[in-house]
């Protein structure tokens, strides 16, 4: 992947609630992706027959990460079907973090050999890095030592490797993911008034690619309207009424608010960090309820991307569905 030129600009570190919102969208757009990253892709994966995330596979055989505080939630590991009938595993490691890469291709060949080892399938390995511009993101690790050497090569990709007239220009809605996460680093540097335009241009440009019903493109811009984040409630509601003029009045955006709430108050964060410091389980639970059932309800998201956002497991997401089911 050829890289760019490109400017410094501070680096800015994303909530864990937006990485969680970016994974659930590279999940959403991941044949995208494939096809974003791979020029090939058509002719080498078999899309009919679908994905599996391998989400669990991958906790249990990076245990410590999840022990020590890590970002293993921003992981992924999916299992493809190649078109020749043979199966083949992808990693895909999305580094969030803005800062310093230092360690991370080491962690990548750990990753290989782990799955490998384990499973003994082909591993093909991507790292997204979706830092400020001068973030680095390395490609190789390197170890020799008395004649005995190894070099491992993944593939990697950097949100900045493509401007934005190129990402816009692209006829492939993962590029327009790209872009976003390019724009939401802009948050705190610009003013929200600019910040909103931003996103307008990608949300035009979704609306535009024609690419989705109306459903999906709806999730998209929710999740768009969540990532480049805008605090103030005017700016929002002139975003709502732009979205509802491009869309003829089929997609309206008011719901969000209402999530927006309970998502990022910071009454609502400290309360449940509260919560957890006094082992107040029931008090979580009525706190994250609320937010599990907005985001099953009036989003419609699946029960892994439901528990990757509220940070709670599926099981608890899937009794949340079902007590909803009973009420109707």
């Amino acid at each position: 992947m050829n890289r760019k030129p490109i400017a410094n600009r501070e680096n800015t570190v994303p909530r864990k609630k937006d990485d969680a919102l970016l994974k659930a969208a590279f999940e959403e757009l991941f044949p995208y992706l494939l096809r974003f990253c791979f020029p090939d892709a058509d002719k080498i994966f078999d899309f009919h027959k679908g994905f599996v995330f391998l989400d669990k596979e991958l906790t249990e055989l990076f245990p410590e990460l999840k022990k020590q505080g890590g970002s293993r939630f921003v992981d992924m590991l999916v299992k493809t079907f190649l078109k020749n009938g043979k199966e083949e595993w992808i990693l895909v490691h999305l580094e969030i973090q803005g800062g310093s890469t230092k360690g991370f291709p080491k962690r990548m060949f750990q990753y290989w050999y782990r799955i490998y080892d384990r499973y003994g399938v082909d591993i093909t390995a991507l790292a997204i890095f979706t830092g400020s511009r001068r973030q680095q993101h390395p490609h190789t690790f390197h170890k020799t030592f008395m004649g005995t050497e190894i070099t491992y090569r993944y593939n990697a990709y950097h949100i900045f490797d493509h401007f934005e007239a190129e990402l816009l220009a692209m006829d492939n809605p993962f590029a327009l993911i790209v872009l976003a996460a390019q724009k939401a680093l802009l948050q705190g540097k610009v003013p929200e008034e600019a910040l909103a335009e931003h996103r307008l241009t990608v949300a035009r440009a979704l609306i535009q690619s024609k690419k989705f019903s109306h459903n999906k493109i709806k999730r998209l811009l929710l999740f768009l309207k969540n990532f480049i984040y805008v605090g103030n409630e005017e700016i929002n509601r002139k975003f709502d009424n732009q979205i509802e003029q491009l869309t003829g009045g089929a997609i309206t955006m008011g719901i969000i608010e209402t999530i927006k709430k309970i998502e990022r108050e910071e009454v609502f964060e400290k309360g449940i960090e509260k919560g957890m410091e006094k082992g107040m389980e029931k008090g979580i639970e009525k706190g994250k309820r609320e937010v599990i059932e907005n985001l099953i309800i009036k989003l419609g998201l699946s029960d892994k991307q439901v528990a990757d956002i509220a940070e709670m497991p599926v099981s608890f997401v899937k009794k949340i569905r079902a007590a909803l089911k009973k009420k109707k």
